[in-house]
């Protein structure tokens, strides 16, 4: 009977290891994307995804050494499929990463499957206090807001504006609930009071009843949060009403963030708070809206700029674990170390994996969201009930 030689089985051990260990470097890493790319929010998705692909593409269509594949399911916006859609994407498409959503209760959903699955999860709109709170984990991150910081940033600058009466109007649901929540945090703190507060369930747009009453109610100002089909229609309303001469209406950006084409002068004056705004000036915002515009044929938003970063975060961890989205600890620990030239500006993330950035105080002057000042610098969100802390 012949041996094999302790050199050779060596060799054949080794070879057979390497067979077996994955190749991270040579297989294609799976993004799925679960986006809304119908209904109120379809416009979001869709540039939340042109976004993130933006930034691939300039890397060659790599991450971390791993060409990227993608998965598209439409989340509707609807809670309620939620969990089903993103099972799908863990349990039947096997993704390595999930990216979603733009609607909060479907977030919260997505949430809690990763923190379950373990699977890699980067937020890049839904504001959900509780992704970064209660349900925050190593992998877990947000490359957007918390609903409580752009509510506080408008807060403050509606308090700083020298308004003491506010009426409130929004959306009732968790985004909608939340960011009101901060509002109202930062307005009473700098000496202003909410004399009511006017719901309107989501996705509903029929918006008459609520500014009667904010009409008969006489304050200062108006805050308010709507985004996509929702903020255009609130806003030409508002100004139809005959109440934008009246009472300043005031919001949290995305009352006019994508949607300015489409209100027209009715949008002309409306001051909102958020992480970004059109004509930052800057070198790198200079260089993305160039190629946003070139790649897409259209101006970028603050969507735009939340899927750059969910995909300029990921290339951050990636690069650090040899391409292994799995390592959560490790990718952790190379993401709250780094600082993100964003077209927003620098931002780290907290350590509850929320961005930590500056606010800006906007204006809406022709077609742009032009900015008055910066309300917060560095604003980082508390994190409430993350044991990461």
């Amino acid at each position: 009977m012949n041996r094999l030689n302790p050199y050779k089985l060596a060799a054949l051990a080794a070879s057979l290891l390497l067979a077996a260990a994955p190749a991270y470097s040579a297989e294609k890493l799976k993004v799925g994307m679960m986006l809304p790319f119908t209904g109120t929010y379809a416009k979001l998705g869709a540039t939340i995804k042109n976004g993130f692909k933006l930034y691939v593409q300039q890397q060659g269509g790599s991450l971390g050494g791993r060409e990227i594949e993608y998965v598209e399911v439409d989340s509707e916006a609807n809670p309620a499929k939620a969990v089903d859609n993103v099972n799908k994407l863990i349990l039947q498409h096997n993704v390595d990463v999930l990216l979603g959503s733009v609607h909060s209760g479907v977030a919260l959903a997505m949430a809690k499957r990763a923190k379950e699955s373990g699977k890699l999860l980067i937020v890049p709109n839904a504001g959900a206090d509780g992704v970064t709170g209660p349900l925050c984990a190593p992998n877990i991150f947000r490359t957007s807001f918390s609903n409580w910081q752009t509510g506080y940033a408008i807060g403050k600058a509606m308090a700083e504006d020298g308004h003491k009466r506010a009426v409130a109007v929004t959306w009732k649901y968790g985004s909608g609930e939340e960011q009101l929540k901060g509002f109202k945090e930062a307005f009473e703190k700098g000496g202003g009071k909410v004399i009511e507060e006017l719901f309107v369930p989501f996705p509903n747009v029929e918006f008459q009843a609520v500014l009667t009453q904010v009409a008969a109610a006489k304050p200062d100002a108006v805050y308010s949060f709507f985004a996509g089909a929702g903020a255009v229609k609130f806003v030409k309303d508002y100004a139809a009403a005959g109440l934008k001469g009246s009472f300043p209406l005031y919001g949290t950006g995305f009352l006019t963030d994508g949607t300015l084409e489409a209100q027209g002068a009715d949008a002309q004056g409306v001051k909102t708070a958020l992480h970004y705004a059109d004509q930052l000036g800057t070198p790198t915002d200079n260089a993305f809206r160039a190629a946003y515009s070139k790649a897409y044929g259209d101006q970028p938003d603050v969507y735009a700029v939340q899927g750059y970063d969910a995909a300029q975060l990921l290339k951050v961890g990636l690069t650090a674990t040899g391409g292994d989205p799995k390592k959560s600890a490790e990718f952790a620990a190379a993401v709250r170390k780094a600082t993100f030239d964003s077209p927003r500006g620098p931002f780290t993330i907290s350590k509850s994996h929320n961005p930590i950035q500056d606010m800006y105080l906007r204006e809406v002057k022709g077609d742009v969201n032009k900015v008055v000042r910066v309300v917060v610098k560095a604003l980082e969100d508390p994190g409430r009930g993350c044991s990461m802390k």
